[in-house]
């Protein structure tokens, strides 16, 4: 499904290159849950924000289905980001003027699904989050853990073939963590693949395999 060859990322600071990413070679297969785990500034979010065309490396090749992402017109990337890819952020970026309802609905819209089908669709992912009661307020009213569930659901609600998760269980209960990593469990049984950032080794060990990286480079 992903193919990543020889990416490089840096930063120019004072006439020296800083790098984020170093070489990474990586390849990930349909229906696998890879966790990635290195310490802070190790280069995980900035690879996760590349899986999920959010960012680009200064070298490399990203190949997705076949597809080479930084070959494509803008417009296609953006296609292909609304409809096979589901990103769990560790800062929520839910849209502060949208309740909860409409922040879970938008990757519906994106899709053209019809009024009905989003209603229903919407309606079933609130339930399966216990946030029905929440769905009239807005991000700023709700609590981080909520902001969270919020962000995961939406992540969830167009069922895409790739979910990409930075933490995602960060601001989250233990007892909401752990019902989350059962869910993407189950969600990858069924089918969608799993790529998620985490420090934590019990979330890591919900993955198929895991991914060390340090300094930019994969170990």
């Amino acid at each position: 499904m992903i193919q990543l060859r020889n990416l490089y990322k840096w930063y120019d600071t004072g006439g020296q290159r800083t790098f984020v990413l170093n070489g990474i070679n990586m390849d990930i297969e349909e229906g696998e849950f890879v966790s990635i785990m290195g310490p802070s500034g190790s280069g995980k979010s900035t690879l996760l924000h590349i899986l999920g065309m959010l960012d680009e490396p200064n070298e490399g090749e990203y190949c997705f289905q076949e597809q080479d992402v930084f070959k494509m017109k803008e417009k296609q990337r953006a296609h292909l980001y609304k409809t096979q890819i589901g990103i769990v952020f560790q800062a929520y970026h839910l849209i502060d003027e949208l309740t909860v309802y409409e922040n879970i609905e938008t990757p519906l819209l994106y899709q053209n699904v019809k009024t009905a089908n989003r209603k229903a669709i919407v309606a079933d992912i609130l339930d399966r989050f216990n946030i029905v009661a929440k769905k009239d307020l807005f991000p700023t009213q709700l609590s981080g853990g909520q902001q969270q569930l919020v962000g995961i659901a939406r992540a969830l609600v167009s069922k895409p073939k790739l979910l990409l998760a930075d933490e995602p269980t960060g601001n989250l209960n233990s007892k909401q963590g752990e019902e989350i990593m059962q869910l993407f469990k189950q969600l990858n049984h069924e089918g969608m693949t799993i790529v998620q950032v985490t420090h934590s080794e019990k979330n890591a060990e919900y993955g198929s395999r895991t991914v060390h990286i340090l300094d930019g480079m994969l170990q």
